[in-house]
């Protein structure tokens, strides 16, 4: 068999899939993903071949959009990219289809996946990260800046859908989507995001579900593999990080998302509630230019660290609420303060809010003094320490990644090797 992985996005979407392709490699298949060169050395270190579907200039380029992060104007510049970039990525797939070996998986947002999907009637698995990607009539998800839609009858929340569908989302990819599908001789589609995004054989969620209870109405192809956590997300964590974390007392981590590059306001409130409770912090940016500088003491900044080594040596943690970084959290049983942005983060911080694990301060009032406050509260409190411990013994004892690589080798059989 030859899996063909199409991760979209950033660190928190491409680590996942590349744990994914070092475990079937480890079982005799052969496999291929397509990233950002962004992501070379990764998948190097992986053991996995990457086939760039986008330039590291391309990508920087990307990040260095001020709407990216904003609530309203990220989700669109998202949705542009993956509209602009359909036809280059189902061009750059195409080649690699041997027909009788070959089987597809595709991120949420790998449209041009499920089009070869469709096109070339292959075997597939759509994988989701995150519970916000599915729609249901009985469950919202939390939209930004941190909006839980009110309780609503399923007939009226079905309507509402409708409406997103034909005056938001697609006008804005449907017609790039099926200007591609006829181009290959398929039908138009509609309400792409509905269900067409799910893959008709084979979906997976890389989330357990104690962090989101599945609804009667998601997908009934839907299997639950739990958070496929990276051991190796930057290599090496390096000499001064570990004699940092040697030298004192558990610091706080500190990190707005590998891709933000422009969260200088949050790392400056961070650092200074993290200065008002005198504990130490690391804060981790590639982004300089985002750092307060000078350092107060006690303050250690690194570009890159593997968080499965960093976070459980940490107190508590202080991020965007990424899915890949909330999981981490998760597995080192440590209380988070969430400031989400956009895109699935408000919705994944409140699951964490309800398992008690974490907090919330949305970006307009995240000042030094609030979140201070939040996390005096977190330290203070024993119900999170438990419930922080209950849901790390949770993660140490799923075998996520054996369940989505059997998820994936089922949906494969009968391939040839």
């Amino acid at each position: 068999m030859h899996a063909l992985l199409t991760p979209i996005g950033s660190a928190g979407d491409v680590y996942p899939f590349l744990e994914i392709g070092r475990a079937l490699e480890a079982r005799g298949h052969e496999v291929t993903v397509f990233a950002s060169a962004t992501f070379e050395a990764a998948a190097a270190r992986a053991g996995v071949r990457l086939v760039p579907t986008w330039s590291a200039e391309e990508f920087d380029a990307f990040t260095k959009s001020p709407d990216l992060w904003d609530a309203t104007r990220g989700p669109r510049r998202v949705v542009e990219a993956v509209r602009d970039l359909l036809e280059r990525g189902y061009r750059q797939l195409a080649p690699y289809v041997e027909p009788g070996r070959t089987l597809l998986v595709g991120h949420t947002l790998a449209l041009a996946t499920r089009i070869l999907e469709d096109a070339e009637h292959l075997p597939a698995v759509t994988i989701h990260l995150a519970p916000s990607v599915f729609r249901s009539a009985y469950q919202q998800p939390v939209l930004p800046p941190y909006r839980a839609l009110p309780r609503m009858p399923a007939p009226v929340a079905r309507l509402l859908w409708r409406a997103v569908d034909r005056f938001v989302i697609d006008p804005a990819i449907a017609p790039a989507v099926n200007r591609l599908r006829a181009e290959v001789g398929l039908p138009p589609v509609t309400r792409l995001f509905k269900s067409w995004v799910h893959s008709p054989n084979s979906v997976l969620g890389l989330f357990p579900g104690w962090f989101a209870e599945p609804p009667s109405d998601w997908p009934p192809q839907l299997h639950l593999a739990g958070f496929v956590l990276s051991t190796d997300e930057s290599g090496d964590p390096g000499d001064v990080l570990r004699a940092f974390l040697d030298a004192g007392p558990p610091p706080i981590a500190i990190t707005p998302g590998s891709a933000n590059r422009h969260a200088r306001p949050f790392f400056s409130a961070a650092v200074a509630a993290a200065r008002r409770l005198g504990r130490r912090a690391v804060l981790v940016t590639p982004y300089d230019e985002q750092v307060p500088a000078p350092l107060p003491h006690g303050m250690l900044h690194v570009v890159a660290a593997p968080f499965s080594t960093l976070f459980p040596r940490c107190a508590a943690i202080i991020h965007h609420g990424g899915i890949g970084t909330s999981a981490q959290g998760l597995a080192a049983g440590i209380p988070q303060i969430v400031s989400p942005f956009s895109f699935d983060q408000p919705d994944n911080a409140s699951h964490l809010v309800r398992l008690g694990v974490g907090r919330v301060v949305i970006p307009s009032r995240f000042t030094a003094e609030i979140v201070a406050s939040a996390l005096s509260e977190l330290f203070s409190s024993g119900r999170t320490a438990a419930a922080c411990r209950q849901y790390a013994d949770a993660v140490r004892a799923s075998d996520a990644l054996g369940v989505a690589t059997r998820v994936i080798e089922t949906a494969g059989a009968g391939l040839k090797p």
